[in-house]
């Protein structure tokens, strides 16, 4: 995987992976696993939009539509062809082909037409495939979604070790001092089931495939990407087809994104309308690439691990804070009101905007 520029920026990039490879361990809880894992696939998930949006300057509202078309076809695998891993590989090899043809369909279509009718012409295809997943219910599940089964070796009652594995021992660590508090917020014990393994294979093909989109966005094809985005015009002129290189973008993040949603439904086993198509997530997917930084696969690292974080975590951190000014400070304890965290949440989105324009993968690799 070739490295970024700064050495800011790979340390950052590095501590988030680190931590995401140690989640399990270090931080107890499923809550906590769920929010790593969440992090891992939509890292997956941004990455392969900022394919199109950072790299070509496609706006797109339909990326999240691929997404769920792996996710269902994960889903539909699992009822129809049993939970066995073989179904499930062939159930999401299914939805990543059936969104690489839709892309092909919409790109051959709609790409020729100025950015903003192409936007307008994916929220339309996306809304119609939303509407059109609730409305078949005997299929779908409807509203109601699918819950299904996945393999053994991955459901949370396959064990692979009677006990716990151990936890990191504070001890191990001389010289640093955690305090008074009890080492179970800060370490936890691990058992080796199958929720553990599910964990592990949602992290490891995140790397995987951000390690291609990495490599494709830093070959001829990445570059030339770059030159139409920059100037399509001059980019025709030299001789590119700009129409085949966004046509061909669009089909490899809309494959990417089905992955991603077939991992997602690995993990949650269920899939249902809001949870993979609805379009809140297509919002919450701009705010992540736009945050951490459009043309550069770290931004999306930096950019859901923040969003995430602040989306899961946010409401405690201001009841923690509410607890502790609300005797000196009534009209600040007010403000912190955890209802409102997406005040606050909205609040520091336009901050990181207005002061890293660039996103902050774009201010770490400058330097400035």
């Amino acid at each position: 995987m070739t490295a970024p520029r700064s050495w800011l920026l790979i340390a950052v990039v590095a501590v988030i992976l680190a931590a995401l490879a140690a989640a399990p361990f270090l931080f107890p809880g499923v809550r906590a696993m769920d929010t790593a894992a969440r992090i891992c696939v939509f890292i997956v998930l941004a990455a392969s939009y900022d394919l199109m949006l950072g790299y070509a300057g496609i706006v797109s509202f339909a990326h999240v539509m691929f997404f769920g078309m792996g996710a269902y076809g994960v889903a539909l695998a699992s009822v129809h062809l049993g939970r066995e891993a073989p179904g499930l590989i062939l159930g999401a090899g299914a939805g990543m082909a059936v969104a690489v043809v839709l892309a092909a369909l919409i790109g051959l279509f709609s790409l020729r037409v100025r950015a903003i009718f192409f936007a307008m012409i994916t929220l339309a295809v996306a809304s119609a495939v939303a509407v059109l997943v609730s409305q078949l219910s005997g299929l779908t599940g409807g509203e109601d979604g699918l819950s299904f089964q996945i393999p053994r070796a991955l459901s949370p009652s396959a064990a692979y070790l009677p006990d716990p594995l151990p936890g990191l021992d504070p001890a191990a660590l001389p010289g640093v001092v955690f305090g008074d508090a009890p080492m179970e917020s800060l370490f936890s014990e691990v058992r080796a089931n199958g929720k553990l393994a599910a964990y592990y294979l949602v992290f490891a093909s995140m790397l995987v495939l951000l390690a291609l989109m990495r490599r494709l966005t830093v070959s001829p094809f990445g570059t030339v990407l770059q030159a139409i985005r920059e100037n399509e015009f001059r980019a025709e002129a030299i001789g590119y087809r700009v129409v085949r290189y966004r046509i061909a973008v669009t089909c490899i993040s809309a494959g990417i994104a089905a992955l991603a949603g077939a991992l997602y439904a690995v993990w949650l086993r269920y899939v249902g309308p809001d949870t993979v198509l609805g379009f809140p997530i297509m919002v919450d997917l701009l705010l992540m690439v736009v945050i951490g930084g459009m043309g550069t696969v770290w931004g999306a690292v930096i950019g859901v691990t923040l969003f995430m974080l602040a989306r899961g975590y946010l409401q405690d951190l201001m009841a923690a804070a509410q607890g502790a000014v609300a005797a000196d400070l009534p009209a600040l304890a007010v403000l912190l009101e955890p209802d409102r965290w997406l005040m606050w949440l909205g609040l520091l989105f336009i901050l990181s905007v207005y002061f890293f324009p660039a996103g902050i993968a774009g201010r770490l690799k400058s330097g400035r």
